[in-house]
């Protein structure tokens, strides 16, 4: 059973408010149970997440919100969750850096890969948030991009009611079947949304594996990195 030694775990602003808008300080705390184990196994971890439980600027937009700013607002929503993150690993006893591509001296660092990197080395999680600092990306173009610049060996891509890539939306259709394996141009070719294009085309380009999976039940994130076949794991072929 082989293993990752570094890995970016990408989370959505969702689960963060247990689908409600806010943090779940229940949730934020199990999630940081999880990441606090992959982090005692030896693991190096990053973790990017949403910020859909706060502001969602493309939803914002449509209500007649300028894009750029909405945008920028969901930014800061990420922020927030991110330090709740850092708050509870670090009651865990797990040192946590938060780097921003926003700077805000008093809350984070600033984003400095050099400086993720080493953090990792020391065994510390690194958490990046403000998205790319700029309006128009995702945070799943933020998720491949960080973990491609702080030279991850895999995205992780943790999912709350699904168990990983499925020929079709198993909520709605239930003859839909889970891929184990897929390739990124399998992918592309079936029109399958497991990511925005963007971010997908960038994992595409680089080689970079990617593992989409459930988040339940608890212990999974451990289980992917620990090499389990857990979900599905989409690479260039």
């Amino acid at each position: 059973m082989t293993g990752y030694k570094r890995v970016l775990l990408k989370l959505s602003g969702e689960v963060f408010g247990g689908g409600k808008v806010g943090v779940d300080p229940d949730v934020v705390q199990k999630i940081a149970r999880e990441i606090a184990g992959v982090a005692r196994a030896g693991v190096q971890v990053a973790v990017v997440t949403g910020g859909g439980n706060f502001f969602r600027g493309a939803e914002l937009q449509q209500r007649g919100m300028d894009r750029v700013r909405a945008d920028y607002m969901g930014m800061l929503g990420i922020v927030m969750n991110c330090l709740a993150l850092q708050d509870f690993l670090e009651k865990m006893g797990v040192e946590t850096r938060v780097q921003t591509a926003i700077t805000m001296g008093q809350v984070a660092e600033p984003y400095v890969p050099r400086r993720a990197i080493r953090h990792m080395e020391k065994g510390r999680v690194v958490i990046f948030g403000a998205g790319m600092g700029m309006p128009f990306f995702s945070t799943d173009t933020v998720a491949v991009q960080r973990a491609l610049e702080s030279k991850c060996d895999v995205v992780l891509v943790a999912k709350s009611g699904v168990d990983g890539v499925y020929t079709a939306d198993p909520k709605v259709d239930p003859t839909a079947t889970k891929f184990d394996e897929l390739t990124y141009d399998e992918a592309m070719s079936r029109g399958l949304r497991i990511m925005d294009q963007t971010a997908f085309a960038l994992c595409g380009e680089n080689k970079l594996p990617m593992v989409v999976f459930g988040m339940e039940p608890e212990g999974n994130i451990l289980r992917v990195v620990q090499g389990e076949k857990i979900g599905t794991l989409v690479s260039a072929g």
